[in-house]
């Protein structure tokens, strides 16, 4: 069964709004970064790694977001080009702003950790003006991040670009995306979530992420069932909660849950796990798949992606995900 409906009179299927950055990988691994003497750039920001996911599974994807007006930027936008993204949507940054940078450090498998310079970013200073209606007119689906919704200008830009949406038939997907250091508080993170989830047809987060994002509204913990109902009361037709190394359940707005796995293989690190399962899943209801087919296609996705340095440049072709497939062991919860 199809939960989400996309409009295909569109030129573009997807266009993503948000974080376009650079990443720092560490060379070194199974060190601290204060001993870390070597790092590889790559694009970073999540709505920028979905975006160029969803592109090299062969999807026409765009880009709305700002970059300063420096090296970091240009590289940045010119690597999208190179994948075949459009980048009509990005505008420079004239306000002296520079490009967001985050460190990486992979001490093991199971610890790393991520050190951002997030200080007067470009990709925060995105005006309401820089969003323009007739480009958000060409695309089936929206893609936003959490990250965006931080601080102004951003967040009303984000919240123009969830009004041209709904006026125009486009389909909202959000990954929730929590990154604390760049908010105030969870309360603050929690109203901004709550206004931005209630536009969305498709919400994907962790269950810690929806538990900050129900922090004003539930005494005590939450559960799935609960989280799925409450954004089944707007617009929301799919509620995809992560459970980490248990998989994941998609609940859908019929009353059904549909549970999902992981693969087994060699991790090299944590990060890119959730950029690479989105940008699959996307692509496989976009393409027809049942719910189960695109958990364990963005499954895939995922493995392949934490076993390599990087997260953009590891992004698989569709060929790449089902030679995996075949040749991996998956494992489902009960």
């Amino acid at each position: 069964m199809s939960y989400l409906t996309f409009e295909q009179d569109r030129k573009l299927d997807v266009i993503a709004i948000g974080r376009l950055c650079i990443d720092l990988n560490a060379n070194e691994i199974n060190r601290p970064m204060e001993e870390t003497m070597t790092f590889t750039k790559y694009v970073g920001g999540s709505p920028a790694n979905i975006s160029i996911g969803l592109a090299k599974l062969g999807m026409k994807t765009g880009f709305i977001g700002k970059v300063a007006n420096d090296q970091m930027g240009r590289f940045a936008t010119h690597y999208l080009q190179s994948n075949n993204i459009d980048t009509e949507g990005i505008v420079i940054d004239r306000t002296g702003a520079v490009t967001g940078l985050a460190f990486t450090e992979i001490k093991s498998p199971e610890e790393c950790s991520i050190l951002m310079y997030r200080d007067n970013v470009a990709d925060l200073k995105l005006e309401i003006s820089e969003v323009s209606e007739d480009y958000m007119k060409q695309a089936k689906a929206i893609l936003i991040s959490g990250t965006a919704l931080a601080k102004s200008p951003s967040r009303e830009a984000v919240f123009v670009a969830l009004e041209y949406a709904r006026k125009h038939q486009v389909t909202v997907i959000f990954d929730v995306d929590y990154r604390p250091y760049t908010w105030q508080s969870e309360e603050e993170t929690s109203i901004y979530y709550n206004l931005a989830a209630e536009k969305s047809d498709l919400i994907i987060g962790t269950r810690e992420e929806f538990d900050m994002m129900e922090k004003l509204t539930v005494d005590g913990p939450s559960n799935d069932e609960f989280t799925a109902n409450k954004w089944f009361s707007y617009h929301a037709k799919i509620v995809i909660i992560k459970h980490g190394g248990e998989g994941s359940i998609a609940y859908t707005k019929d009353g059904l849950s549909h549970r999902g796995g992981i693969f087994k293989t060699k991790v090299l690190k944590t990060f890119g796990a959730g950029d690479s399962y989105a940008s699959a899943l996307i692509y496989s209801l976009m393409n027809g798949m049942t719910i189960q087919e695109a958990m364990r296609f963005g499954s895939a996705s995922a493995s392949i992606v934490i076993s390599k340095h990087s997260s953009s440049d590891a992004m698989p072709s569709v060929d790449e995900i089902k030679e995996f497939m075949a040749a991996a062991e998956e494992v489902v919860s009960k």
